[in-house]
């Protein structure tokens, strides 16, 4: 019943926004082709006579040729259906002209005693072939259909490619379940191996940050608050792990209740920190993270120590598919609206990013 409504709700849109659009059409032509020669009443009453071909021409090109020959790359037909109408519409156009409209300028002309018409004293096939007469109903009746093809083209690209952000962006949010998963169930392993009493503690947290993940981050945005609360909730559970050997610092100031961000951003530069640089270090470890919000900017600073050998895998520290993500999510959901700068130093690794929070760019 909701689906069928909704359904219906779109339609009755639809309908009114082409309803809309054919009303403009209409007060656009009178103002255009006869305002400044007849008052307004008249020059209404005339172009909406030409509005049925104008639309019979519109829809039979957009919604039957187009899709059908155009879309399915069947060129040559597109052509040769099309022509008939480009140039036959006008013929249609210079018929109404002479027949109705013509006797109704005249008859206008009369009763305002104004200077007779000189056209409307020739014979019907003199006016129909008249070559500039033609031109001008060509004119009218194509830039007024294409102008309308080219709005919908316009609308169908952009419906497209919002729907193609939106995939890569739903794609982008698929990969950080499993890759945070996988990596925090190795933590919870190398735990249980242990027989660790910590254990039942990092399970909760553990379901608590997926809570989240599954079934409040499927929206565009979400409260900053919220967020930084799952990376406190992180920051707890790879404490536990850590122990003493973790020197860890994890500061917050600023409008954070005020502000809402597109969710698991941060989470990914912060896992990203604790998996090269704690994780694959021995002995003393430490992160530092610092998170400021001022003037709808978010400023997210954090900074790790680096191991004393690093491996093939940790030197692509940064071409890994955690920072890879958010590369790619800051450009589609930030364009233009944000700054992430990477410093590898010789002993620590260092990730600043700042964001305008208020320049999100997509949402459903």
């Amino acid at each position: 019943m909701g689906v069928a409504r909704l359904s219906a709700q779109l339609t009755t849109k639809r309908i009114a926004i082409h309803f809309i659009f054919w009303v403009l059409v209409w007060l656009f032509t009178s103002f255009i082709y006869g305002y400044t020669k007849y008052d307004l009443a008249f020059s209404l009453t005339n172009n909406v006579l030409f509005l049925p071909i104008h639309i019979l021409y519109f829809y039979v090109v957009s919604y039957v040729i187009i899709p059908k020959y155009l879309f399915r790359k069947r060129y040559l037909l597109f052509v040769i259906t099309l022509f008939p109408f480009v140039f036959f519409i006008p013929l249609l156009n210079r018929l109404l002209d002479i027949l109705v409209i013509d006797p109704r300028v005249e008859s206008y002309i009369r009763m305002k005693g104004m200077p007779l018409w000189e056209r409307t004293n020739k014979d019907f096939w003199s006016r129909f072939t008249n070559p500039a007469a033609y031109l001008s109903a060509f004119k009218g009746a194509n830039f007024v259909i294409w102008f309308a093809i080219v709005i919908k083209f316009f609308k169908l690209w952009y419906e497209r490619h919002h729907a193609a952000l939106q995939a890569e962006l739903r794609l982008l949010k698929g990969q950080i379940h499993p890759h945070f998963l996988f990596n925090t169930l190795n933590n919870l392993y190398a735990l249980t191996l242990n027989q660790s009493p910590k254990s039942p503690q990092i399970v909760m947290g553990l379901s608590e940050i997926l809570r989240y993940m599954l079934y409040e981050c499927n929206v565009d945005h979400v409260g900053l608050r919220k967020d930084v609360e799952i990376l406190e909730s992180y920051v707890m559970l790879e404490k536990l792990r850590y122990e003493e050997r973790l020197d860890l610092s994890f500061s917050t100031a600023g409008e954070i209740d005020q502000h809402q961000i597109a969710p698991l951003l941060l989470m990914l530069l912060v896992e990203n920190a604790f998996k090269h640089g704690t994780g694959e270090s021995v002995g003393q470890v430490w992160i530092n993270i610092d998170l400021t919000v001022k003037h709808n900017w978010l400023k997210f600073k954090i900074a790790n120590g680096k191991p004393a050998h690093i491996d093939t895998e940790a030197a692509r520290h940064f071409g890994h598919i955690g920072l890879e993500n958010v590369r790619k999510r800051l450009q589609l959901l930030y364009p233009d609206a944000h700054s992430l700068k990477i410093f590898n130093e010789e002993e620590m690794f260092i990730v600043i990013l700042e964001i305008e929070l208020q320049k999100l760019a997509y949402e459903n």
